[in-house]
């Protein structure tokens, strides 16, 4: 079983850069995907990243790339999403999920964390 927490989140200013944080407890295998989510008030979930656990591959949604680099710590059981020049657009709340293989879909990924709040000031 997989447990998820992520950090990082807060209130910020608009042009700065962010860097939120996924720490998993249980185990990871190398063929999972990691990915991270948004979900802004009134809005349906979105997909912005994704890295395989061995890191051989990374995704971006269009609307981040950039902007936005995912990268894991193995070590640390660790994956980080940096968000640079941030915008009041991604005020949004942003969730930590895995799953086995690569989907854009949250309703694919079967672990999530509780999420973390990030507000941009304008």
């Amino acid at each position: 079983q997989v447990q998820l927490v992520e950090s990082g989140g807060g209130l910020v200013q608009a042009g700065v850069s962010l860097r939120l944080s996924c720490t998993m407890s249980g185990r990871t295998f190398s063929s999972s995907t990691m990915g991270w989510f948004c979900q802004a008030p009134g809005n349906e979930r979105e997909f912005v990243a994704t890295i395989n656990w061995s890191g051989s591959s990374t995704r971006y949604a269009d609307s981040v790339k950039g902007r936005v680099t995912i990268s894991r710590d193995p070590a640390n059981n660790t994956v980080y999403l940096h968000m640079n020049s941030l915008k009041p657009e991604d005020t949004a709340v942003y969730y930590c999920a895995t799953r086995l293989g690569y989907s854009p879909r949250p309703a694919d990924y079967h672990y999530w964390g509780q999420g973390t709040q990030v507000t941009v000031s304008s």
